[in-house]
């Protein structure tokens, strides 16, 4: 009985394997759109594909940023200001994309712009804050996506959506986890909706990486900033030895991320490039043996884990 469930599994596993490998043909035809190129895994995965000779199209929010770009790949690579929190910046770029991709249509979209402040307690927060975050994280990558999936239903391509693990675990206030739990539900009915059409959707869920969002003195100093906003009844409940011992753990944030975003992007090229690309990719070790499992465990067991290793208000202890 054993032997055939173990000879089941590495059958399954040596197919999965031959699969994952099939790559798509004629990609130096194929045109890939990707937001949030200015750096991070944008602009490592435009770089990635670049020198694969896919032709990139790299959306950035600063012309610097698309300067440095450009200066470090091919002529193929073109590049185009956007922002993804104002419409008519999203409806110049679909225009842009289209006069290039002509009647081939777009192969990929890759939403990986995104942002990482505010950051803090829920109760330091205004409605505004969650808006804003909200605004370029979820509801500028829908924007994006609905406004350029009549190019992407015409190459029958992919579209490639950036959440994180803490769209699968939420264990931080504001809106990070928030939106991202957005990225996972919106592109969970997207995929099932376009699958009629022939296009596929995948989502990239990293765990902690060190790139532009990660950066410990801004995230520290926007945490210290919407501190002294906050109410003087919030910073007595909360106390000093909180915001302490807070920006103690983003200070130490550098040192726990994983400083290879090849790890991210080898993913999001596998998800534009493979025959049949996964449903989802859980991007680091930490996503794959802590978050995921997590995320997967009884909600009580969840909570005391997070309870017991978080901090609390000093009010509370």
């Amino acid at each position: 009985m054993w032997l055939y469930l173990v000879a089941l599994v590495g059958l399954w596993t040596l197919l999965r394997f031959f699969r994952e490998r099939q790559v798509v043909s004629h990609l130096q035809d194929k045109h890939v759109f990707i937001t949030g190129c200015d750096s991070g895994f944008g602009n490592l995965l435009a770089r990635q594909l670049d020198r694969r000779g896919i032709r990139v199209l790299a959306a950035c929010l600063t012309e610097k940023g698309a300067e440095e770009l450009r200066s470090k790949t091919s002529d193929r690579l073109e590049t185009v200001i956007l922002d993804v929190t104002k419409t008519e910046s999203i409806v110049a770029a679909t225009q842009w994309v289209k006069e290039r991709v002509g009647n081939r249509g777009l192969w990929g979209l890759v939403n990986n712009a995104g942002i990482s402040i505010p950051l803090g307690p829920s109760q330091w927060m205004n409605k505004q804050n969650f808006a804003s975050m909200l605004d370029v994280n979820l509801l500028g990558m829908i924007e994006v996506t609905l406004s350029m999936l009549p190019l992407v239903r015409k190459a029958r391509g992919r579209v490639v959506n950036v959440s994180s693990i803490m769209g699968r675990v939420s264990f931080g206030g504001g809106g990070y986890c928030i939106s991202k739990y957005g990225v996972e539900a919106f592109s969970d009915s997207l995929r099932r909706e376009l699958s009629y059409f022939g296009v596929k959707v995948a989502i990239i869920e990293p765990g902690f990486f060190l790139t532009g969002m990660v950066n410990s003195a801004r995230l520290s100093s926007n945490t210290q900033m919407l501190w002294d906003q906050t109410s003087s009844e919030i910073r007595e409940i909360y106390g000093k030895k909180y915001l302490a011992s807070y920006l103690k753990n983003l200070n130490e944030l550098d040192q726990r991320c994983n400083k290879d975003l090849s790890v991210v992007t080898d993913c999001m090229e596998h998800a534009l490039t493979a025959c049949h690309p996964r449903t989802r990719y859980s991007a680091g070790w930490d996503a794959k043996l802590f978050y995921l499992p997590l995320s997967y465990m009884p909600t009580f067991l969840v909570d005391a884990l997070l309870y017991w290793t978080s901090m609390k208000p000093e009010k509370a202890l």
